[in-house]
């Protein structure tokens, strides 16, 4: 291990890998941008927008809802990695794993079980090769819990069939989830000849790309699609270069490298300074351990979280400034009402937060109301910062 990486550096390259050192210009690549970050987390909240268009905006602004779901189907397929996500196509022939994993643990699993016989299940996938796709809501079955997670035995079924690739999504209306054949959707091209063992080297291998630097458990969550026995399974067989990638908090670690991650510190550019508010669930963030040891900042996404015990709040985003995480905030907003409003701010200890930072995060604000078509930001007494505008304005 010739090689040490200093902590900047450390953020620089990630940061990079990820889209957010410099800002998107242009009409936007959507396909390009989760190629770049290698799948995109999608989900049901719609807080000011869902993070799915949260993600693809904070690496240009210039892109707007509707423009992700056409991709589906013919670029892009759905399933599970550490949650549901959107994932190139190309990863397809690699996926087969996840599906055979996914697949049983669904199909044993006390969560998943419908409580349906196999006559009822086989009688829900003939109803969809014969009518085409049909969502949740096209059966009746209803759930016997009122828990939080509790759902109808029809839709346990269909997820059943889905994480195993049986069925896959083959469109959303209003987030609503269609099913089709999965040999309907799945492009039937795509090579199916590489064993178990060649899939997880390939997807490891992509992580470690994507990563540029990463601990065996950095490589191990970034898919979801391994257990840590397999991936110490790659790492013997690959034997990745190690290097030491210095910690926020001073301290040395050896990570496995990306093979061209000489080219890549050389070619790497500095951060902008532009002050970004980033979704909870971004791809920078998601492994809350890397984003403690890099960055030092912690950060709990506290939704269910009841809210007697959160630390912050409901729906609360990191604020990233350059290279470093310079506080939190929580938003919340009304489209019909036109006001987007701050319930919350918190400064990370030792930032100063004078007029020349609160204006850049005015101007961040407007840019993230624009894009849901809103016109006001209003601050709530609470939040610490009082005031209402429509353009940017300086606090006390």
């Amino acid at each position: 291990m010739t090689t040490i990486l200093d902590n900047p550096a450390a953020r620089h390259l990630w940061l990079h890998a990820n889209g957010l050192s410099q800002v998107g210009t242009g009409p936007p690549d959507v396909m390009a941008l989760i190629r770049q970050i290698g799948f995109l987390q999608i989900d049901t909240i719609r807080n000011v927008t869902r993070a799915h268009n949260h993600i693809l905006w904070s690496r240009n602004p210039n892109y707007r809802e509707g423009m992700l779901w056409p991709l589906l189907g013919q670029h892009l397929f759905e399933h599970f990695t550490h949650d549901a996500s959107l994932i190139p196509m190309h990863i397809l022939p690699l996926w087969q794993r996840q599906f055979a994993r996914l697949g049983a643990n669904a199909a044993r699993g006390a969560w998943y079980q419908s409580g349906l016989g196999q006559a009822e299940i086989k009688a829900i996938r003939a109803r969809i090769a014969a009518e085409g796709p049909l969502s949740t809501h096209a059966f009746d079955t209803k759930a016997t819990s009122r828990e939080m997670w509790a759902r109808p035995p029809h839709k346990k079924a269909l997820d059943q069939m889905w994480y195993a690739g049986d069925l896959a999504t083959c469109r959303r209306e209003n987030f609503v989830k269609f099913y089709d054949l999965g040999e309907r959707v799945f492009p039937t091209h795509q090579p199916q000849d590489m064993d178990d063992t060649a899939q997880m080297d390939a997807l490891c291998d992509l992580a470690l790309d994507r990563l540029g630097v990463a601990s065996c458990g950095e490589v191990q969550r970034f898919w979801g699609a391994m257990d840590a026995g397999e991936t110490r399974g790659w790492m013997a067989r690959r034997a990745p270069r190690q290097v030491g990638v210095t910690d926020a908090d001073g301290r040395v670690r050896t990570m496995l490298a990306a093979p061209d991650l000489n080219a890549r510190l050389a070619a790497l550019p500095a951060p902008t300074g532009r002050l970004r508010i980033l979704n909870p669930f971004d791809p920078a963030i998601r492994d809350r351990a890397r984003l403690k040891r890099l960055f030092g900042f912690e950060y709990v996404n506290e939704m269910f979280v009841p809210a007697a015990r959160r630390r912050w709040g409901y729906y609360v985003y990191p604020l990233l400034e350059g290279d470093r995480f310079v506080g939190r905030i929580e938003l919340k907003a009304n489209r019909p009402q036109g006001w987007l409003r701050v319930t919350g701010f918190w400064p990370e200890a030792g930032v100063r937060w004078g007029a020349g930072r609160f204006t850049r995060l005015e101007a961040e604000l407007g840019r993230f109301a624009r894009m849901v078509g809103i016109n006001t930001v209003e601050w709530c007494a609470q939040a610490g910062v009082t005031g209402s505008t429509s353009s940017s304005q300086a606090h006390t």
